[in-house]
């Protein structure tokens, strides 16, 4: 693998789609085109180390906003920002000489895994953070490839998946060592941990579809034959009729970012949210207003709207509500739908709900309610105005009523409260890695830092994201910008946790860069459209 701290202006860079006009290149021109630099991983390390001592402190004293200054031989010190730039820049994978994504992590200290494969969720905020830099080209490149990724041939086993399904993720292989042959290889689930395709993959290629078309200004990707093929082929795919009587998307467990068994199997809101989200990204991208795809994106951003504010919003009151339900009620006026046992309540909502906030629920079946707190999709729901002005400012409030809960000692709980015990033996199927306040069950991760940026900024509440930042910025840096950390303060770094994991580098610059310029929000952050919400109002007025 080839990596490079070097990215080019895009003038200067062959276009990654033509790749005979790339081949005729001569080696210099190569060279020229793209500066590029081999480093062995241990040299990855030690550079980015070298700009931190070893105690987590600056080499050198620092002012209050973390900047590293001058030693007394005048030599300059690099900030957090700087660290984790070059951390970034480190973890590019190249692709016949163009940049094509970032690596999951650059940590070698422990075995790969998958974690030398660029990840599609994982690029999101890389992506992010590129294209709020001035530098987009390493963005539309990725994008290319992954719609080109997709209309290959997709099978686990002897079954045939869609193909509007998108990778999990890809890396580079070199086929033929001394002709320097290149060609990647794509997972689609045949070989991830649990073979799960990746719903989340099309959800969030569409919505850095429209960040890099927003960023930059450019619809020509957009507009072109590949991208508009590649959309309606994961609009087929989600928009398809079946038996469920509910607009949201059916899931397995493990299909997104918490990609194990974790018990979110039904209607998970993490989907949810991204699916409204990404549906309102397709509405502004697809070329033609006048076809059947958008008459059905309509109105499935209708209902889905509808659904997730009747059944999945809970603040106190309607707690209340759901804590008095009857059972077993038969007809079209029934306030009990799913038919939800009030005794299945948990006993920790009781005391986590404060009188001031509220959230979406991780998800809701026929006789089943999670009501954990899953951190990415109540954001999302903020970014894509799924929530309306009332409920994005309740969740909030909910963030800082508990905030020793969900954000603790290091920023971000992915989901809220862990499972112990039973529950954890029976829904995880005692899965070592997700013991309680580990990972996916109750883990803090850095990466989730630039969603609470981006709608602490949306909402005129940016202290709340000062402290979190604050926070943050005391620890990441000198503990190698872990993947994620453990207990339920997230005072230890994860037990399994890797090193420089791209992600947790590129959500911290993503969130600064947020804080710095707030304009950046135009990226990921949808307009109001109140006119989609109009029947959940109405039946909100009616019934809390």
């Amino acid at each position: 693998m080839v990596l490079s701290s070097t990215i080019a202006p895009q003038s200067k860079v062959t276009e990654l789609t033509d790749d005979t006009k790339y081949d005729s290149l001569n080696l210099e021109q190569k060279k020229k085109a793209w500066p590029m630099e081999r480093h062995r991983s241990a040299e990855v390390s030690q550079a980015i180390l070298s700009k931190i001592g070893h105690d987590g402190a600056p080499i050198s004293s620092c002012d209050p906003s973390g900047e590293f200054t001058a030693d007394s031989n005048g030599m300059h010190r690099h900030t957090i920002t700087d660290a984790a730039w070059e951390a970034l820049k480190q973890s590019i994978v190249y692709f016949k000489g163009q940049p094509i994504g970032t690596l999951a992590a650059i940590d070698k200290s422990q075995a790969e895994l998958n974690y030398d494969q660029v990840f599609m969720r994982d690029f999101v905020p890389s992506a992010l953070a590129f294209l709020m830099k001035g530098e987009p080209t390493i963005v539309k490149n990725f994008l290319v490839e992954t719609a080109r990724l997709q209309s290959r041939e997709k099978m686990v086993d002897l079954f045939k998946l869609g193909q509007g399904v998108m990778p999990a993720s890809f890396k580079v292989h070199h086929s033929h060592p001394t002709k320097k042959t290149e060609t990647l290889l794509a997972d689609f689930g045949e070989i991830a941990i649990g073979r799960v395709a990746p719903v989340d993959s099309g959800l969030w290629w569409i919505f850095l579809l429209r960040a890099y078309t927003k960023y930059t200004r450019d619809s020509s990707l957009a507009e072109s034959p590949h991208c508009q093929r590649a959309m309606r082929l994961i609009l087929k795919l989600w928009l398809s009729e079946g038996f469920d009587t509910s607009p949201a998307l059916l899931c397995a467990d493990g299909c997104s970012m918490i990609d194990r068994r974790m018990g979110i199997y039904g209607y998970p809101l993490e989907i949810q949210a991204l699916f409204f989200m990404a549906l309102r990204c397709a509405l502004s991208l697809l070329k033609d207003s006048n076809d059947d795809f958008v008459y059905q994106i309509t109105k499935r951003i209708k209902a889905l709207s509808y659904h997730l504010h009747s059944y999945y919003w809970l603040d106190f009151q309607r707690l209340n509500d759901i804590y008095r339900y009857k059972t077993e009620e038969y007809s079209q006026t029934a306030l009990n739908k799913f038919n939800v046992i009030p005794e299945s309540i948990p006993d920790w909502i009781f005391d986590f709900m404060p009188s001031r906030g509220g959230y979406f629920i991780g998800n809701v079946s026929p006789a089943r309610m999670d009501f954990r707190w899953f951190c990415l999709g109540n954001f999302i729901a903020i970014l894509s105005c799924l929530a309306t002005g009332e409920q994005a400012e309740a969740i909030l409030d909910l963030v800082e009523e508990r905030w020793e809960e969900l954000i603790g000692e290091m920023p971000l709980k992915i989901c809220y409260p862990a499972m112990e015990n039973q529950e954890w033996q029976i829904v995880t199927g005692c899965d070592p890695k997700n013991t309680r306040w580990s990972y996916h069950n109750g883990g803090s991760w850095p990466v989730l830092l630039w969603l609470l940026v981006a709608v602490s900024v949306k909402l005129g509440r940016p202290h709340i994201a000062r402290n979190a930042v604050e926070l943050m910025e005391r620890r990441l840096a000198k503990d190698d910008f872990p993947e994620y950390y453990d207990g339920k303060t997230g005072r230890y770094i994860g037990k399994q946790s890797r090193k420089f994991q791209t992600w947790s580098v590129a959500g911290y610059l993503v969130a600064k860069m947020l804080l710095d310029d707030p304009s950046n929000l135009r990226a990921v952050s949808l307009e109001d459209d109140g006119h989609i919400r109009e029947p959940v109002l109405k039946r909100s007025n009616s019934c809390p």
